[in-house]
This record gives structure tokens, C-alpha cells and sequence, in this order.
């Protein structure tokens, strides 16, 4: 079997077009320009940059929720062509998407049962009495009470919500999650919380995390290695470590300089 989780190769995705104004000048705006990463088995890898840095674009490419214009794309040693022509089942199993904003991100019309019922019966394939055991065991899996099954998307905490997205992708039981700020929007007592969750259930069922944020204190305390990526370029790509303690690119260095850092 591969090591590898998810292989990107000269990944390209252009925007725009020749405008039927001004003559048919092209307004074409390149938002990656030849991606080329590996997320290895079993690690955090982050993807740090600045806003309209690119970031945010992979994410959604690989989960389906965009297409290339250009490149290669392998997702548990298939091309991510032939995991989506299996069907939705096929690649909801393998890779899941959680949210930057939680609230948002959930139905606000469905209770939390509800919400999680739909990925438990249509790709873990859990039948009824099955899909009520494996909630309680969701909610016990990202520390959340057995009551809060019952509740809307509403009446929870930002980090409660968090929590509930987690489960909902986790309900699929992928091997992989993209995450894309997932506590940006969370105050910073639970961010730490849901950081901790996180590694927690890496750890626990063997994840891979593509884990993308503009927070670096957030990257240090998570990931095994660090991409940073700059006008739709991945301009360094190291060990986290080293990377916070020798940056290379000048760009990173600037990055880390502009970062708050706590006193120690």
C-alpha cells in the first residue's frame, strides 16, 4: 500500500477568461501555479500563507469542491479522477472537508442526529439500531454529551459547533480530513481544546490532516511539516521544527517575524 496519502503534482487552477469587452483581452488570474506535495500517512501537514495566497483554493480542489485546469491529483494511491467516478460513496470515505466557519457550515434546520444520520447511512452504510450507536459514539469521540444530539447548530458554542462538524466528517469514517482554519473563528482558550481533540483522534484512528491556517502559532503547536505558499507558489516546504527555526525563503522569514509569539 502507499505511504502516501494524497500526491499533487503540477497542480494549476486559472480563473477567468478572455472578456468580450475591450476587445477580448485576457483576464485570466492564476490562483496556483504547478502545486507539486505530498501529505504523508498519518501526519499534519499545514499550509500557511497570507490571504489569497492560494491556500484556501487547494483545499477545496482536493475535496471535489473545485476543479483543476491542470495537474495530478492521487488520493489514497488513486487518481482523485477515478476515486469520484466510483461514486460519492467512494470518495466521501476516503477524504472529508471541515469548515472554517462551524455554524455556518451545519444545517440549521436539522437537529445534530439529523445532521450526522445522512453520512452514517449513505457512506458508512450503517443501518438504523447502527447509525444511533455510532452517534453516541461520535460524540463521546470529539467530548461532546450524549444530549447534544438532540440540539441545533444554533444553540451550541463556536467550539461546540466545531466539534459537531468533526463528527459529521469523522461519521464517514475517511482516512484523510482537509481542514480549513478550522479554529480561526474560535476564541483562543478553545482553540488550544480543539487542537487537542484533533491530535487526539489522529492519533486514535490513524488520520492524515491537510491543515490549512494563516495562524502560525496555531501551525507550531500542530503540524509535522509546514508548506508556505505565496502567490499561489509553494515557496518552502519543511519540517516544522526547523522551518520555525532556520526559515529559508525570505517571504517565511517575514511570515514568522510578522507573527506573534508568546514570551518565553
Amino acid at each position: 500500500m502507499s505511504e502516501t496519502a494524497i500526491q499533487v503534482r503540477d497542480l494549476t487552477k486559472t480563473f477567468g477568461g478572455k472578456s468580450r469587452l475591450f476587445g477580448g483581452a485576457s483576464h485570466e488570474v492564476k490562483a496556483l501555479t504547478k502545486i507539486s506535495i505530498d501529505l504523508k500517512k498519518g501526519e499534519t501537514l499545514a499550509v500557511v500563507g497570507e490571504s489569497g495566497s492560494g491556500k484556501s483554493t487547494l483545499a477545496r480542489i482536493l475535496v471535489g469542491l473545485d476543479t483543476p485546469t491542470s495537474g495530478m491529483i492521487e488520493i489514497a494511491g488513486q487518481t482523485a479522477e477515478a476515486l469520484r467516478k466510483e461514486g460519492p460513496k467512494a470518495f466521501g470515505k476516503t477524504v472529508q472537508y471541515v469548515f472554517q466557519d462551524p455554524v455556518a457550515s451545519l444545517n440549521p434546520r436539522k437537529t445534530i442526529a439529523q445532521i450526522l444520520d445522512t453520512p452514517l447511512a449513505l457512506l458508512a452504510g450503517y443501518a438504523s439500531a447502527e447509525r444511533k450507536r455510532r452517534m453516541r459514539e461520535l460524540m463521546h469521540a470529539v467530548d461532546m454529551p450524549e444530549e447534544a444530539l438532540e440540539r441545533y447548530p444554533h444553540e451550541m458554542s463556536g467550539g461546540q459547533a466545531q466539534r459537531m462538524a468533526i463528527a459529521r466528517a469523522l461519521a464517514a469514517e475517511p482516512e484523510i480530513l482537509v481542514l480549513d482554519e478550522p479554529v480561526s473563528a474560535l476564541d483562543v482558550s478553545v482553540q488550544a481544546q480543539v487542537l487537542l481533540l484533533l491530535q487526539k483522534l489522529k492519533d486514535d484512528l490513524g488520520l492524515s490532516y491537510l491543515f490549512i491556517s494563516h495562524d502560525l502559532a496555531v501551525v507550531e503547536a500542530i503540524a509535522d511539516r509546514v508548506a508556505v505558499m505565496h502567490f499561489g507558489e509553494i515557496v518552502e516546504l519543511e519540517e516544522a521544527g526547523r522551518l520555525f527555526r532556520e526559515p529559508v525563503h525570505p517571504y517565511t522569514q517575514k511570515l514568522i517575524r510578522s507573527a506573534p509569539r508568546i514570551a518565553r
